[in-house]
């Protein structure tokens, strides 16, 4: 048995290397081009393209797996991580107003509200 193989001093060198900022490792971006690459993802999540913030957060998991690595890099991960989720939030309390509320929540106004009775109105039907 070799005496100079220790697992924790491995694990220790594996923290203190952080490896790559990509989830795409040696093949992927330097930590300059994944820097102004998060950047534009962040704040291009901003003009209605929460999308991009989704893809910044998969592109860039291992910024997020490790909270001590790549420190220019992570606020714009970790932001992108935020207003996704206070996206997803939003869109998902709109929709299920909308499937759980119905015309109970409603009244009246849901007839006006809802989209499959555009044709009926419209008399593009052919059975009215």
């Amino acid at each position: 048995m070799e005496t100079g193989s220790n697992p924790s001093s491995s694990s220790a060198t594996a923290m203190s290397n952080p490896g790559w900022p990509t989830i795409d490792g040696p093949l992927g971006l330097s930590e300059e081009e994944s820097v102004a690459y998060a950047r534009r993802f962040f704040r291009f999540g901003f003009c209605l393209l929460p999308w991009l913030w989704a893809l910044n957060c998969f592109y860039f998991w291992p910024v997020l797996l490790r909270s001590r690595s790549f420190p220019r890099l992570r606020p714009y991960v970790v932001g992108s991580a935020a207003g996704f989720m206070v996206f997803t939030v939003l869109l998902s309390s709109w929709a299920l107003t909308f499937i759980i509320g119905g015309k109970h929540l409603f009244g009246h106004v849901w007839d006006e509200l809802v989209m499959y009775n555009v044709a009926d109105k419209l008399g593009l039907t052919g059975w009215s």
